[in-house]
């Protein structure tokens, strides 16, 4: 079977469903799968892998784009596999490329998979009529390729609940968690360098993301309170941090010298950072899910983390007491978790523990490729 994975993003471009499609990709590959990915064009060379053919296509699928993977298709008479990374806004015209979905629908000699990493934009009264309009497209869109899918995976259960009123009756939806997208690179030595650096003898505490703008005013409204209550440091670690440093000394300027942020990093710096700290502070604001990375591998690197609980939420991540959990939106709640682990090593080992072993379980890259490829050990762990 030779598998076509068809991405939005692909490294060198940059984005968590980029990491993830060349995780799968290589990792198929190393399994001695024959594998090709299809992803928009770039102006800066290819990431290279072995057994991984990638074709860049000449435009975001567009009508040429989607005639030159036919042809391709067509050519070669073998079985062959095509693995949607599905996220409506990741496939040009500003989220709303019905012709692309209208394409994948369209009957095939070549079965369709397809991995909803997201379903569309959401409705909200509140909203403007163009945005509702995008949504309303969205739903046309995910209808369009949830109907035609012979194989259905989503990165969170939640997505089942807004796709199977557009599935045709009985269709299999698998969860497929999504792992980290940073290895372990385990470097101790790496990992002290960068502690004495940050933590000054202090406790470390780390936010490992990107930022965006609904992840940093919860991650503000906690810091400000756990910096007054504790002599913790917190580093940021990821691009677009300074931003968030520099939002935080405006309302304290006393933290001038406890905050800090490193920018962008390799994924070996970054794994470093994760590993000097104390606890991870990852807040979102629908709560902590299967889809979040940053999650992810704060738990591949077995650091304890307080979070959010949401309307995302999975159950496990209270029954499996993995990480430390507040409502979303009491920001009050998320600092006091992060003191009392702070406070009390023991307990915070014990979720560092759990978190660790829960990943090993469910999250880690080969649960996805043993789901892919359909061993029933996968299925187990992943429905």
């Amino acid at each position: 079977m030779k598998w076509h994975l068809i991405t939005g993003e692909y490294p060198p471009q940059p984005g968590g469903v980029s990491t993830y499609t060349r995780q799968v990709a290589r990792a198929l590959a190393a399994a001695d799968e024959d594998v090709t990915v299809w992803a928009p064009p770039v102006s800066s060379p290819d990431t290279l892998d072995p057994g991984v053919i990638v074709h860049r296509l000449p435009d975001m699928f567009g009508r040429r784009s989607l005639r030159l993977i036919d042809a391709e298709l067509e050519r070669d008479p073998s079985p062959q596999r095509r693995l949607v990374q599905y996220v409506p806004h990741a496939f040009g015209l500003k989220g709303a490329n019905l012709r692309f979905c209208r394409w994948v629908a369209a009957p095939s000699r070549h079965p369709l998979w397809v991995m909803f990493h997201e379903v569309g934009f959401p409705f909200d009264v509140r909203q403007s009529p163009l945005r509702n309009a995008l949504a309303l497209a969205n739903r046309v869109m995910a209808r369009l390729v949830v109907r035609s899918a012979s194989r259905v995976f989503v990165s969170i259960p939640g997505w089942r609940a807004m796709l199977e009123p557009l599935a045709a009756s009985g269709t299999d939806m698998t969860w497929l968690p999504v792992p980290s997208g940073i290895g372990v690179a385990g470097d101790a030595a790496r990992a002290a360098a960068v502690r004495a650096r940050f933590a000054d003898g202090r406790p470390l505490v780390g936010h490992f993301g990107t930022y965006p703008s609904s992840i940093r005013g919860l991650l503000a409204d906690a810091i400000l309170p756990l910096a007054a209550a504790t002599d913790c440091r917190v580093l940021l670690v990821g691009p677009r941090g300074a931003q968030l440093r520099d939002e935080i000394i405006a309302r304290d300027r006393s933290l001038a010298g406890r905050v800090s942020a490193t920018g962008p990093l390799t994924d070996v710096e970054a794994s470093a950072h994760i590993a000097a700290c104390d606890l991870m502070l990852q807040p979102y604001p629908d709560g902590i899910s299967s889809r979040r990375t940053s999650a992810m591998a704060a738990l591949a690197h077995g650091a304890a983390v307080v979070s959010t609980a949401g309307w995302l939420t999975e159950p496990v991540w209270r029954s499996s007491e993995a990480v430390a959990l507040a409502d979303v939106g009491d920001s009050a709640a998320l600092a006091i978790e992060a003191e009392r682990l702070l406070a009390c090593p023991d307990a915070r080992a014990r979720v560092a523990m759990a978190g660790k072993r829960l990943y090993d379980e469910r999250f880690d890259l080969r649960h996805t490729i043993a789901g892919l490829r359909g061993t029933a050990a996968a299925m187990r762990v992943c429905v």
